[in-house]
């Protein structure tokens, strides 16, 4: 198997976080968990860079999406059926454009897993680890994954703090603020009293 360029060159920076305590396991945790950090902050980086870029797109679709629900929602209570059907299906519309603009943007975020395990498997193919009490062994991936699911959480309580997390945060903001001026069914619904008898 051929080694890409890339991986021959991170693999000294990467392999130094494996050799640091002199004892094997210990320092796999920790070199895995050090990578699989890496890994999740770079996806963050990539996903919100795409955010950011894409930031005007995004609002145009979500600020047509309100209005069209909110059109939907008034002709409902106004019980006017063809103006209803008219303006659902372009608040459909402008759904499906949110929502695959969002998707698109978030897929960002599991690139670096992809290098993250490629590169590993051509360091620690042959290491498969024993579960206790068990016959069964499993190898480096399943070691990685737990620890990346560690790494996101920690750096999901981390990011408040990082500067360029808090451009974001407000971009974030915004759209729920445009979210939240829509407009739901459930609010024609009158509330129900009950009788006291």
């Amino acid at each position: 198997m051929e080694t890409h360029s890339l991986l021959i060159a991170i693999d000294p920076y990467l392999i130094w976080f494996y050799r640091l305590t002199g004892y094997t396991f210990v320092d796999f945790l920790i070199g895995t968990f050090v990578l699989a950090f890496l890994a999740v902050m770079l996806g963050e980086l990539t996903t919100t860079a795409g955010l950011l870029v894409n930031r005007r797109h995004l609002e145009k679709a979500t600020e047509e999406m309100v209005k069209y629900q909110n059109m939907s929602v008034d002709a409902i209570a106004a019980s006017d059926k063809a103006a209803f059907r008219a303006s659902n299906k372009l608040a459909n519309d402008a759904f499906g454009r949110t929502f695959f603009m969002q998707i698109a943007v978030s897929a960002a975020f599991l690139w670096p897993v992809f290098i993250a395990l490629t590169w590993m498997g051509s360091r620690f193919a042959e290491v498969e680890f024993r579960l206790a009490f068990t016959d069964f062994t499993v190898g480096y991936a399943a070691v990685f994954v737990p620890l990346y699911a560690a790494a996101y959480l920690c750096l999901r309580r981390l990011r408040h703090r990082l500067p360029y997390f808090g451009r974001v945060r407000a971009v974030l903001d915004a759209f729920t603020a445009q979210t939240k001026r829509m407009k739901r069914f459930e609010d024609l619904a009158k509330p129900v009293q009950k009788e006291i008898t």
